[in-house]
């Protein structure tokens, strides 16, 4: 690998702008090349990377430039399957937002593509490398909680965002609220329970956000608030709450892990973990980030985080942390939890292929 990783962001949306800021912050790396098709979204990229960045309208260009190494994949969410099939064609690496793809089908058909690349695929989950969710991830790893029995986890916020063409205000495109947006949350599941799901539970509805918006006549058709259970191998299970048109709540973001020996609490954008043991002194700690890091998007310094990862990852040949079962694993729970709300059932894991 070159001394300088030369990356090429495809898509330059409000994803691939924090993308574009964040690696602008990383020692030996630099975005040599960018696409997007709006050219209002081509100018906002062009403002925060190098002066000499090559900047294009055709995905396909920055996939074939000789000075890429690295493709991150911003794009519309049904758009992330028929990228990376061409992003597969060649020999770089591959870091492609969340969800990885809209449709269980399409997952399966990357995990297989992954499977056989010869470099680096990464689904960019970020959540993860929240610093309070890092420290709580580490110390259920390291038992903290004694034997973990129960997961839960509240996202209270705001509605989903403008989008360009305004293609995430339809499930279609999206693969709908529960995949969107809660594939971070299931991902979060599965990777600190460290079981396999075996069934989903869900309740969900759109009961106040969008529901006065039209687009060619059509009214928005995503879900702002759900219950989903999801229940794990050796009676293990995890617990989502969402409500989307709660932006005044003080934690947009709550998880909590218990166990036999107590529990753990991470609290975002807040970066505080409080620990409870049922017998013991209870502690709390807060994660001081520089403030130009707070300040490279909209995840209170994941994204750099996972980005210095990925690229230590490509440096040193190691898989990577979260690979592409792990994206299709996230996509499966919530496309299995809008069955259960569509069929009012809970839905096997197996019927998805898991």
């Amino acid at each position: 690998m070159a001394e300088i990783v030369r990356y090429g962001i495809i898509g330059t949306g409000m994803m691939g702008q924090e993308h574009i800021a964040n690696i602008a912050l990383l020692p030996g790396a630099r975005v040599t090349a960018i696409a997007d098709t709006d050219a209002g979204m081509r100018d906002e990229g062009r403002k925060l990377a190098p002066d000499d960045v090559r900047v294009y309208e055709d995905y396909r260009d920055v996939i074939a430039a000789r000075d890429v190494d690295v493709l991150v994949i911003a794009t519309p969410n049904f758009t992330h399957h028929d990228v990376l099939r061409e992003a597969f064609q060649t020999d770089k690496h591959i870091l492609v937002e969340k969800p990885m793809c809209t449709t269980v089908d399409d997952c399966h058909r990357v995990v297989e593509a992954a499977a056989k690349h010869p470099a680096l695929v990464w689904v960019a989950l970020e959540y993860r490398y929240m610093r309070a969710m890092d420290h709580l991830i580490g110390l259920t790893d390291a038992g903290a909680v004694g034997d973990l029995q129960m997961l839960f986890i509240r996202e209270h916020r705001n509605p989903f965002l403008k989008k360009v063409g305004d293609w995430n205000r339809f499930s279609r495109n999206t693969g709908g609220t529960l995949v969107e947006k809660c594939c971070h949350f299931f991902d979060l599941m599965n990777r600190i329970i460290r079981k396999r799901p075996l069934r989903v539970f869900a309740s969900g509805a759109q009961d106040v956000n969008h529901l006065d918006e039209r687009y060619a006549g059509e009214v928005p058709d995503i879900l702002d608030n759900a219950f989903t259970v999801v229940e794990f191998e050796a009676g293990l299970r995890g617990c989502l709450d969402l409500c989307m048109f709660a932006e005044g709540s003080p934690h947009e973001v709550e998880v909590t892990a218990t166990g036999r020996a107590g529990k753990v609490q991470a609290f975002e954008p807040d970066h505080e973990v409080i620990v409870s043991p049922r017998r013991g002194q209870r502690e709390s700690r807060r994660f001081a980030i520089e403030r130009h890091i707070e300040l490279a998007g909209w995840h209170h310094g994941a994204t750099y985080f996972e980005h210095v990862d990925f690229l230590e990852c490509l440096r040193s040949g190691r898989p990577p942390v979260v690979s592409a079962a792990d994206g299709a694993l996230s996509v499966a729970v919530g496309t299995a939890a809008h069955l259960s709300i569509d069929e009012r059932r809970p839905v096997e894991m197996g019927e998805l292929g898991f």
